[in-house]
């Protein structure tokens, strides 16, 4: 059933119609950045906005899912990384707020999508490799998001970029697939779909939004990252992007003193994201954000960047199409 909403020059994206937006831009849901103001403005601008519940526990997701209900009418979601423990918990909230879209990462796709597709939820999982996409694909979800190792926060142990894992994966996978990592403008937008996506989740470029809910302090050196000033790192734990700060520096130099994956835990802590993204200390906290963060340089409302990357890409479309390199672009 076709998507009434949909904007025309979308019509043909399975992701527009799965999700019922107008546009095939999914807003990532990350830790400390993705609450109810951020997932409801980009609702509202046509896109699917989600709550980044890793740094929500129950009762504070909960709030979130109710707030952003109030302040859109449009679908929004729920994204559910796995490695946390109270991800149980936060399943359970979600379903009983009658949330209808999740998408789940770092973790094993089988441990919740059975439970949700019997509940007639959409689920989607975020993968790092197309072997996990076909398991994925096994397990019942209705697409993946292909996230390559230019993304920020928690990734793939494998680091394969984003302009080699969305063929792959859109290649070997029926459903429709969602590419990210390093996506932040409309001509990366063209470059994931060209590659076989059927839409892009964009995370760092939203992180620098008004509504985002980082602390001002880590949305400035977002912008004023330089291109060599993210790194993955804490494979042993589970690999995360991050800015280069203080407390970088002391995982740096306990790699090199040797750390085993006991004392990378132990210097890790509780906390360190909440205190360096929310809390905005800069020098004590993990500051996850991926590659791209090179390229942003403006804090704007949510709704104006997803805007300017839909204007960006049909732009790009029609430029391609006025040089030759889309003659059948019409057709």
């Amino acid at each position: 059933m076709n998507n009434p909403g949909t904007d025309p020059r979308f019509s043909g994206s399975r992701i527009t119609e799965i999700f019922r937006i107008q546009v095939p831009v999914i807003q990532a849901g990350m830790i400390w950045c993705s609450g109810w103001e951020l997932a409801s403005a980009v609702a509202n601008a046509g896109g699917l906005g989600l709550l980044g519940s890793g740094s929500m526990y129950p009762e504070i997701l909960r709030q979130h899912i109710r707030k952003c209900r109030e302040a859109t009418s449009k679908p929004f979601g729920v994204n559910v990384p796995m490695l946390y423990k109270h991800a149980p918990d936060n399943i359970k909230v979600l379903l009983e707020e009658g949330v209808k879209i999740v998408f789940t990462s770092a973790g094993n796709p089988a441990s919740f999508t059975p439970e949700l597709k019997s509940k007639g939820l959409t689920v989607v999982h975020v993968v790092s490799s197309l072997k996990f996409a076909k398991k994925s694909e096994e397990c019942g979800v209705d697409a993946v998001v292909a996230e390559g190792f230019e993304a920020g926060g928690h990734n793939g142990r494998e680091e394969i970029t984003t302009m080699v894992l969305v063929p792959m994966v859109a290649g070997g996978v029926k459903i429709p697939v969602i590419a990210a990592g390093g996506i932040a403008t409309g001509k990366a937008m063209f470059a994931a779909l060209a590659l076989g996506a059927e839409g892009v989740q964009i995370g760092s470029r939203f992180v620098a939004s008004h509504e985002s809910s980082g602390h001002p302090n880590f949305k400035q050196a977002v912008l004023s990252a330089g291109e060599a000033d993210t790194l993955l790192t804490l494979k042993e734990l589970a690999p995360v992007r991050l800015l280069r700060n203080k407390f970088f520096d002391q995982v740096s130099e306990a790699y090199r003193q040797g750390a085993n994956r006991e004392q990378l835990a132990e210097l890790l802590g509780t906390g360190r994201s909440r205190i360096g993204m929310f809390e905005g200390k800069l020098d004590e906290g993990e500051l996850e954000i991926g590659q791209v963060s090179a390229a942003l340089k403006d804090l704007l409302p949510a709704a104006e960047i997803l805007r300017q990357i839909v204007a960006e890409f049909h732009e790009t479309r029609e430029k391609l199409s006025a040089i030759g390199y889309m003659k059948d672009v019409s057709k």
